[in-house]
């Protein structure tokens, strides 16, 4: 089957005033339709970088790798999203066939512009359609996301509603275009956990009724395990391991992945004392050689860890991981 997108060798870097700093370094894989893919990892591990890049929202001073290709597959054909470069190109992939839910949505509403208003707007950027019909949709979508009297929310500002409410209406928006990806950026922690768990239910819901794809970011793997089909962790830049959720939380081969697990609550035993990864995510100006993670690495293998970048290695058909203790060097 066909993956809706592919991404392949995908390196990031900024020009700042320091130089080129590599945010996102050859990252590699694809979402398939109906499929949901976890994005987790610490702050700084490029993964916000690495999903604007699916919509081409980085900032002006990025550069992107010679190799890295992303690939969008529409019903009209394939689309290079990184030889996209018009608003008027951009269009397909801004809103059109992938959208975005942002970790706070007050950042993402104009606060002197209704809810209603701009739900309008995007819907007649997209398509051609009357205001009375984008107003139609956009209601439907209020009401399909379980927001009560969305008539009234409509008309109302960000700003009157609560943060639960605001996610909602939120998803909503990004919702209304029907897009085929559907990328969430940490939609569930600025949320209190009941609201948390009513926002997880409801993407497991549009993902059965819209058969889209999504890519969720979190740290949070716990919010993983209830919503993913598959788990990408990424560290500094690099993915480091990839596969099923319940087979890379069950069966974790990354020593990174394995902290982060072993950072999480046991509730079978709440006095247990939590266990954070030692040490702290190093600053991208000071990337180290060799596999990224050794600074902090529990099970480093002598020096090839410090010199050399694993390979990954496909520990079953569907699970890899990039880590020397799964990795043959010669000498």
């Amino acid at each position: 089957m066909r993956a809706l997108i592919e991404v392949k060798n995908l390196t990031i870097q900024f020009r700042t005033d320091e130089g080129l700093v590599t945010a996102v370094d050859d990252v590699s894989f694809s979402i398939d339709k109906g499929e949901v893919m976890g994005l987790v990892g610490e702050s700084g591990s490029g993964k916000s970088v690495t999903a604007k890049a699916l919509m081409h929202l980085n900032a002006r001073n990025a550069v992107y790798g010679p190799d890295s290709r992303i690939t969008l597959h529409t019903e009209a054909g394939p689309v290079e999203v990184l030889k996209l470069k018009t608003a008027r190109d951009l269009k397909i992939v801004r809103g059109g066939a992938i959208s975005m839910i942002f970790q706070e949505p007050m950042a993402s509403f104009a606060p002197a512009i209704t809810i209603g208003d701009q739900m309008v707007e995007q819907l007649r950027l997209h398509a051609d359609m009357s205001k009375a019909k984008a107003k139609e949709i956009s209601v439907e979508m209020l009401d399909r996301v379980g927001i009560s009297d969305p008539s009234r929310r409509f008309g109302q500002y960000a700003f009157e509603l609560s943060g639960g409410m605001r996610q909602r209406a939120m998803i909503a928006m990004a919702l209304s275009t029907k897009p085929k990806l559907l990328i969430a950026d940490e939609p569930t922690t600025a949320l209190d956990v009941t609201i948390q768990a009513q926002v997880i239910d409801l993407m497991k819901d549009l993902v059965n009724e819209f058969h889209m794809g999504i890519i969720f970011i979190t740290h949070d793997l716990g919010v993983i395990a209830q919503t993913a089909d598959k788990v990408a962790v990424m560290y500094l830049g690099r993915l480091i391991e990839e596969g099923p959720v319940r087979e890379v939380i069950r069966n974790p081969k990354h020593p990174y992945t394995q902290g982060l697990l072993a950072a999480l609550p046991k509730l079978d035993n709440l006095d247990a004392p939590l266990t954070p990864v030692a040490g702290d995510i190093p600053s991208p100006l000071e990337r180290p050689s060799g596999c990224v993670f050794h600074t902090r690495c529990p099970k480093i293998v002598g020096d090839q860890c410090k010199t050399r970048l694993p390979h990954d290695v496909q520990v079953d058909p569907t699970h890899r991981v990039a880590c020397h203790i799964h990795t043959e060097v010669p000498a």
